[in-house]
């Protein structure tokens, strides 16, 4: 294992850009049309699941769709809303990835909604972002589960505890940690407290490409002891 990160695999929605409000608008609308009705705090609950296995929990409230359906339903809401109201970058996350990116660090996005949302966000962004996006529809299994950190780390030719993972949700956390990544939680709607994230960072405001080098080569040397 390296000091250095061969990668930073961020999380999107939450972590990135604060996508969230977006969501959960559309979640209600969803579920408001077919004469239910939903919280705040079930939609806390759904972040960072996968798509589809949100889409179930809409059927179990009276959404009379399939579940690919509700996904596209759900996705073109949210797409609409940051076509309207734009891409809201979380504090600090665009000026970290950049500064990644000028260190010459690979970065990869990682996220649960679909690849033509995250296509939609990378647009957006006004310099070559990421080297790889791993989307909803390329792990055989989502969030919580390791397999879309696993995945990226394999397409990246790299050993996944030489990446660091960004992630803002108790799913997310989980799926990194449960990967090998170092993972470093950056909370947002939720506490990340419990779930074995290396570090909490309070915002990624004011954080470099040296302060992720530097939390690698701290955990690489406790691995190494």
């Amino acid at each position: 294992m390296s000091s250095k990160p061969r990668a930073v695999l961020w999380d999107m929605d939450g972590t990135l850009v604060d996508t969230e409000p977006y969501w959960m608008a559309a979640e209600t609308e969803l579920v408001e049309s077919y004469g239910g009705t939903w919280s705040h705090e079930q939609a806390l609950g759904l972040i960072g699941n996968g798509l589809l296995e949100s889409a179930v929990l809409f059927q179990g409230l009276g959404v009379d769709l399939d579940a690919q359906a509700i996904v596209d339903r759900l996705t073109d809401s949210v797409a609409a809303s940051l076509r309207s109201r734009g891409v809201p970058f979380r504090p600090g996350a665009r000026e970290l990835l950049r500064d990644l990116r000028d260190a010459g660090i690979t970065t990869a996005l990682v996220t649960m909604s679909l690849r033509r949302m995250a296509a939609d966000v990378v647009d957006l962004i006004d310099f070559e972002a990421f080297d790889l996006v791993v989307a909803g529809e390329d792990a055989v299994r989502p969030k919580p589960f390791p397999d879309p950190y696993l995945r990226a780390a394999e397409l990246l030719g790299v050993d996944i505890a030489d990446t660091v993972a960004i992630e803002d949700s108790r799913t997310g956390v989980t799926s990194a940690v449960a990967s090998g990544a170092v993972t470093v939680g950056v909370p947002n709607l939720i506490a990340l407290d419990g779930l074995g994230a290396h570090e909490l960072w309070p915002t990624l405001s004011g954080r470099t490409a040296a302060d992720v080098v530097a939390l690698h080569a701290r955990h690489a040397e406790e691995s190494a002891r």
